[in-house]
């Protein structure tokens, strides 16, 4: 179901406007249909309010808790079970925030991600998408949304920014409080100064050597990073937000002081944050390939960069002791092995130029 089909259904019933927006913030928000003024009997149109018991049902049903898995720093880590069986992951984040997914898999194939070892497999609605949020907010309050989870959102940009919309109108989420999170799309540039919500944007750079993050996001546009940073910023002045840059930090790969001298080159004086976030640990590579930096390293980057005029915080990777990264808990579910070195999901050695 997309959004635009559920309006269409409304309409359909005999809403109005008016009552069409009173459904849907019942729905994405959790609330009762009746206000202290108005109940809905006195309202809605009898088609409207007959429909609605099968309508909400069938809108629950769209996303439900597979499994959850609490983390010691207060995150939880769904898996969620679409209608046809189907299943992605959701993550309750610390302070109000939920991290939803946009596609059963993803195209881009970044090696050190486990979302994309089996590709592509379907896109999510935009009604599924809202409905993770929906789940989300049955459990705790929920102030932000990051589109970070499973899949690339610029592959579903219609889905996306439909739920986008949706959110920032009717769900009472601020829009910059909507972060858009991308591996960097020329159609992202171009679609998102045009909507009627502005989310803020989330660029995954990753590194600033341009033959480096072709290996390591192998089937992202190839866009230079100093373009994507310079395309990223005019959308961030226009909005008033700035660009948030995320660098999933691996050791020996992109966190070396050339690395920081390239950040400083693109970053400073820029309307951007640096986000250097841990790698998530993937067992059965992890130890090979792709490591995390010891902490003090992952410091020392963020202070260096802060010396030198570059905003940059360190976060600490949600959910690391139940199986954050992305794609983790999907995999476990569906007994897929995790492949070492060599294998063909990972290259034997991913290294600097």
């Amino acid at each position: 179901m997309r959004l635009p089909q559920l309006r269409h259904r409304l309409r359909d019933l005999g809403a109005a406007p008016c009552h069409e927006g009173r459904v849907l913030r019942a729905w994405v928000q959790g609330r009762s249909l009746d206000t202290r003024r108005r109940r809905a009997e006195d309202f809605l149109p009898l088609a409207v309010r007959n429909a609605l018991p099968g309508l909400f049902d069938e809108l629950h049903g769209l996303a439900r808790v597979h499994s959850e898995h609490p983390g010691e720093d207060g995150s939880a880590r769904l898996l969620v079970e679409l209608a046809d069986g189907q299943t992605v992951e959701s993550v309750l984040l610390p302070r109000d925030g939920v991290c939803v997914s946009t596609q059963v898999g993803c195209a881009v194939g970044c090696v050190f991600c486990m979302t994309g070892r089996a590709g592509l497999l379907r896109q999510l609605s935009s009604a599924e998408i809202v409905a993770q949020v929906v789940l989300a907010r049955s459990c705790r309050a929920v102030k932000k949304v990051v589109f970070m989870g499973m899949g690339e959102p610029a592959h579903n940009l219609d889905n996306v920014l439909e739920a986008i919309e949706l959110l920032g109108v009717e769900g009472g989420i601020g829009h910059k409080n909507l972060v858009f999170s991308t591996v960097g799309d020329r159609r992202v540039f171009e679609r998102l100064p045009q909507s009627t919500v502005k989310p803020a944007l989330a660029l995954s750079l990753h590194t600033t050597d341009a033959d480096l993050r072709r290996r390591l996001l192998p089937r992202a546009p190839d866009i230079a990073p100093a373009e994507l940073v310079e395309l990223g910023e005019a959308y961030a002045r226009r909005t008033g937000y700035p660009i948030q840059v995320q660098w999933t930090l691996l050791e020996g790969i992109n966190d070396s002081e050339a690395e920081l001298d390239g950040i400083v080159r693109l970053l400073a004086g820029k309307y951007a944050v640096m986000n250097l976030i841990p790698y998530n640990s993937v067992e059965g590579i992890d130890g090979n390939d792709f490591r995390r930096p010891s902490w003090e390293r992952a410091a020392a980057m963020a202070r260096s960069l802060h010396r030198r005029g570059v905003l940059a915080k360190l976060r600490h990777s949600a959910g690391q002791d139940v199986e954050g990264g992305c794609g983790q808990l999907r995999a476990r579910a569906l007994g897929v092995e995790l492949k070492g070195p060599g294998s063909s999901a990972f290259p034997r050695k991913i290294e600097r130029a």
